[in-house]
Parts: structure tokens; sequence; C-alpha cells
């Protein structure tokens, strides 16, 4: 059935009219998209004056804190190795890269090259989320890591 079968008349015209470039698509390779409708998210936007450390601890939580399992072990394992050795410039990149696309899956499909990664998101920390997605040393990476590490570091 139609999902606007389940929708109140009154907030149909509203609902079909919505376009975003940024929003949640759900869809799938056999999805027609005959009734797609988008779910308008706010705009990813940089914070230029966010103290460095607390981008940090941001995107550590951010990077496990997933809409998928798989993106949460992959991201969570990435930032543990190379997050506080990020430059400024690298946690930009890796601030966008994380935020702005809307669908995880995306992100997933792009670090494990299945499919080619937009220019807007090609750069060093997508390089080095490649080559840590490639696994060279077979390392069993099966959840997140625990938050342990951190106490050590800071002691």
């Amino acid at each position: 059935k139609n999902i606007l079968t389940y929708i109140p008349a009154a907030w149909r015209p509203a609902i079909t009219g919505l376009v975003s470039s940024r929003g949640y698509r759900g869809d799938s390779p056999e999805d027609t998209k005959v009734d797609l409708i988008e779910i308008p998210l706010p705009p990813w936007k940089e914070n230029p004056s966010e103290p460095i450390d607390i981008k940090r601890r941001r995107l550590l939580y951010e990077s496990r804190k997933r809409g998928m399992l798989e993106n949460c072990i992959l991201l969570s394992l990435f930032a543990k190795r190379y997050l506080n050795t990020m430059t400024e410039n690298q946690l930009k990149q890796y601030d966008r890269l994380i935020n702005e696309p809307s669908n995880d899956w995306d992100i997933y499909y792009w670090a494990t090259e299945a499919q080619p990664t937009p220019d807007v998101y090609q750069g060093e920390v997508m390089d080095m989320l490649k080559e840590f997605t490639k696994n060279r040393n077979h390392e069993q990476r099966l959840d997140a890591p625990s938050l342990e590490y951190l106490e050590k570091e800071n002691q």
C-alpha cells in the first residue's frame, strides 16, 4: 500500500511537496520511489569557534553513535586510531564527512570503495578511512572499542 494511505488527507499536500537536498531517503535498489517522502534534516553547519578539544570529544561520540552498526564499529575504531593526532584541517574534513551526508550507507559505501566518493568528501581523511577500512593487518573488528583507552591517555 502507498504510505499516503495512512497519512490524514489534510497533511498530504504538505508532505508530498517536500524536497530536500539533505534528508533521509530510505531508498533501496528495488525501490520504485513512487511513494518517496524525504524527511528534511537541518543543514550541517561547521562551528569554527568550537574549541579543538571539544570538537575531538564530539567527533568521538558521533563516531560511536551511528545509524548502523557497521559504521559504529568502523568509525569508532578509526577515531580511536586517528582522532587525537588529526590536524585542525583533518578534523574539519572528518566532521563534514560524518555529519553532512544524511545516509550512513553512503559513508560506508565510500569507505569500502563500493561506490565512488563525491568530490566534496574526497580528501586526506577519506583516503585515511579507505586505507583503514582495508584492514591490511587483519585485525578483529567485531565491536566498537571500550572507552578505557581514554582513561589511560589522560593519566
